[in-house]
């Protein structure tokens, strides 16, 4: 006797079919939304760049948006004649001095803010973003130009601490949080001071928080415009500053203009962009407890 099975069906189910349905319409509507989000972030930099290579009559006429003739006068003019290198050399020198200070001041000071139990006084840290660094610009000014600093690196270090320290302080802080205590638990039985188990344990742990910290604070320092304003000279001007050599009283050479911004703005993104992956998990494991 033999018996015969009934052939399967490979038609999908009318359910089936909807919820398929459902997430290739949720697929197309998440991809539609990151286009956008992109297009409105990305079109002001890709208009500076175009711009940067048209002349100041093709950047104000709507007509040549992308026909134009290319021309690189502009970053000649930046480059050789406003000589933008010392001005990169000095935000270099300001951003990295800043950075490096943050980090020897900041990074001690969140480990001790964590393990004391000092969270209510790390709100005293935050005040320094609260406050507008505005406000702080006339006694600063009459301080250091009393001591003689103004127009050196010194009050601009300095007033870039006031940028960099409490956003490193932040970030480790909750970092610090996230390493297990019974680490350090466990160097203490093994003869370890205070100090070294911070110095052998929690700060190797908290590579990855430093380095998310340091990269985030030195792109705060490079675009800090306001204190170099008014503390920097003519031989310590920053880049944010240096820009203002093509906006004169009557005119604004908008090729030049376009061009040091791209001069600005570049080294930012290709920082960004190779440190995305250590910026990401830093901020990540530093989310995490335990």
């Amino acid at each position: 006797m033999t018996t015969t099975t009934a052939p399967v069906s490979t038609t999908p189910r009318p359910a089936l079919r909807n919820r398929s349905r459902r997430r290739t319409r949720r697929n197309v509507l998440r991809w539609v939304a990151i286009a956008f989000v992109a297009v409105v972030f990305l079109f002001p930099l890709f208009w500076m760049l175009l711009s940067s290579f048209k002349t100041s009559l093709d950047i104000t006429d709507p007509s040549a948006m992308f026909s134009f003739e290319p021309t690189t006068s502009n970053y000649v003019r930046v480059l050789e004649e406003q000589d933008f290198g010392r001005f990169i050399a000095n935000s270099m020198i300001v951003g990295v001095a800043a950075t490096a200070l943050g980090l020897v001041v900041a990074v001690p000071a969140a480990y001790a803010m964590s393990r004391f139990g000092m969270h209510r006084s790390s709100g005293m840290v935050l005040l320094a973003r609260i406050i507008p660094g505005v406000s702080l610009l006339v006694p600063w000014y009459f301080v250091f130009s009393r001591l003689g600093w103004v127009g050196t690196f010194t009050p601009l270090v300095i007033s870039h601490l006031f940028v960099t320290l409490p956003l490193i302080t932040w970030i480790m802080l909750s970092f610090f949080d996230g390493v297990p205590i019974e680490l350090e638990e466990a160097g203490k039985v093994d003869g370890l001071a205070n100090i070294g188990v911070f110095l052998t344990i929690a700060l190797p742990l908290a590579g990855p928080g430093i380095a998310t910290a340091a990269i985030l604070a030195f792109i705060f320092s490079w675009n800090n415009f306001m204190f170099a304003l008014v503390l920097s000279g003519e031989a310590t001007r920053t880049l944010p500053v240096a820009i203002f050599n093509f906006i004169a009283y009557s005119s604004i050479d908008w090729g030049g203009l376009m061009a040091a911004s791209v001069v600005i703005t570049m080294p930012v993104i290709v920082v960004a962009l190779l440190t995305q992956r250590y910026i990401v998990s830093g901020l990540t494991a530093g989310a995490t407890k335990g």
